[in-house]
C-alpha cells in the first residue's frame, strides 16, 4: 500500500505506533518497524537523555528499518531538559520525530538542520494547520476516541478527519479508534494517509507491559474508559479503575476549585509505570482509548500488522468493489 506517509517515512505499511509513556521501548518500536510499520521510541520514558541515547542504540540493534522517537512537551511534575533529549535524538541519527503537546516550533530549526522529518500530534484542525504553517512535515490527527489527551473540542474522527483533509496540504495520519483493517480503510476513505495505533499495540506479545494489562484490554469494552482532568483543561482518557473513579470523585467534590495538587497522588507517571510494569491495575490512572472495545486477542506485532493489511485489502478489493458492481 502506497500513501504519502509511506513515501515520506520510507515504510512499507501506513501504520504508525503511537508514542506511549512506559510502553514505547526499543522492543516494541523495533517489532513495529520490522513488521513494515513505523515504530516509535518514547523519549521521556527514559529517565535521562543519556538513557534515551542508549535506547536509540538498542532499537537500531534490533531493526535496520526506519523508526522514530516521540517527545511530548506537556506540563510535568519535574523539570525536563528538552534540549538535551532532542540532542540525544539528533546525535543518535534518528530521522523521524513525533512531537506532541505544546507548540514544537522552538525546536524545529535544530531538528530540520539534522534532516529530521517531524510529525506533530494534533487534536484539532486549527492545531494541525499551525503545525503545517511552522514547517512540520506531517500531522497525527487525534479524534475524541483516542487514549491519552484528546484535547478539549470533543470532535470524533468521523468529522475531524474529513475536516483535516479539507484544510491540510501536508500528509496526516488518523489516531484514535484505530485497531484493524476496517480502521485503516475508513481512515483512508476519510482523507488520512495512514493510521496511528497506541492502545492496540499495547495488547501485543512484544509490548513490554505486564500480562495483566494486556488481559485488561482484551476484557474491556468501549464503555470502560473515563475522562479525567477536564476541569483542569488537561483532559485525559483513561481506563476505568479504582484510581480513576477516585479522581472523578475529587473533581466533583472540589468543582471549579480543583487543582492538580488535589489529584497528583493518583495521576503521576510513576503510578502509570506501576500499573504497566507491575500489573497493579488500580495503582493509578493509565491512558487507554475507546478502541479497547475492538481488542479481542494478544497477537505478535507482525501477526497484527499482517492481519490489518490483509483485512484492508479484502475490504477494498472484495467488499467495496462488490458494492460498486451491484450498483
Amino acid at each position: 500500500m502506497k500513501t504519502r506517509i509511506t513515501e515520506l517515512f520510507g515504510i512499507e505499511h501506513p501504520i504508525v505506533q503511537g508514542g506511549m509513556h512506559y510502553v514505547g521501548y526499543a522492543e516494541l518500536a523495533a517489532a513495529v518497524s520490522n513488521a513494515g510499520g513505523l515504530g516509535i521510541v518514547t523519549a521521556l520514558t527514559q529517565p535521562t537523555p543519556e538513557d534515551l541515547a542508549r535506547e536509540i542504540t538498542r532499537c537500531r540493534d534490533m531493526t535496520d528499518r526506519p523508526f522514530g522517537v516521540n517527545i511530548t512537551i506537556l506540563p510535568t511534575f519535574r523539570d525536563v531538559p528538552y534540549g538535551e533529549y532532542l540532542q540525544a535524538i539528533i546525535d543518535g541519527g534518528v530521522k523521524i520525530v513525533e512531537t506532541a503537546g505544546r507548540n514544537p516550533e522552538p525546536h524545529l530549526p535544530a531538528l530540520q538542520a539534522a534532516g529530521i522529518k517531524v510529525i506533530h500530534k494534533c487534536t484539532s484542525v486549527r492545531h494541525a494547520l499551525k503545525a503545517e504553517r511552522i514547517g512540520c512535515d506531517a500531522a497525527s490527527v487525534d479524534g475524541f476516541e483516542c487514549g491519552g489527551h484528546p484535547g478539549e473540542d470533543d470532535i470524533p474522527n468521523m468529522i475531524l478527519l474529513p475536516r483535516a483533509a479539507e484544510e491540510l496540504t501536508i500528509p496526516f495520519i488518523a489516531s484514535g479508534g484505530m485497531a484493524d483493517g476496517r480502521s485503516l480503510v475508513a481512515a483512508l476513505a476519510l482523507g488520512a494517509d495512514g493510521i496511528n495505533m497506541g492502545t492496540r499495540f499495547i495488547a501485543t506479545k512484544e509490548a513490554p507491559v505486564h500480562d495483566k494489562v494486556k488481559q485488561a484490554l482484551v476484557d474491556a469494552d468501549e464503555l470502560q474508559t473515563r475522562l479525567i482532568m477536564r476541569p483542569l483543561r488537561n483532559t485525559e482518557r483513561v481506563l476505568s479503575n479504582a484510581a480513576t473513579e477516585r479522581v472523578l470523585e475529587i473533581e466533583q467534590e472540589k468543582g471549579d476549585d480543583v487543582t492538580i495538587d488535589d489529584i497528583r497522588h493518583l495521576v503521576t507517571g510513576e503510578l502509570g509505570r506501576q500499573v504497566l510494569h507491575e500489573g497493579d491495575l488500580d495503582a493509578g490512572a493509565w491512558s487507554c482509548g475507546m478502541v479497547a472495545g475492538l481488542i479481542h486477542d494478544v497477537p505478535s506485532v507482525k501477526e497484527l500488522v499482517d492481519r490489518i493489511m490483509a483485512e484492508a485489502e479484502a475490504i477494498i478489493t472484495e467488499r467495496l468493489t462488490g458494492v460498486l458492481a451491484e450498483a
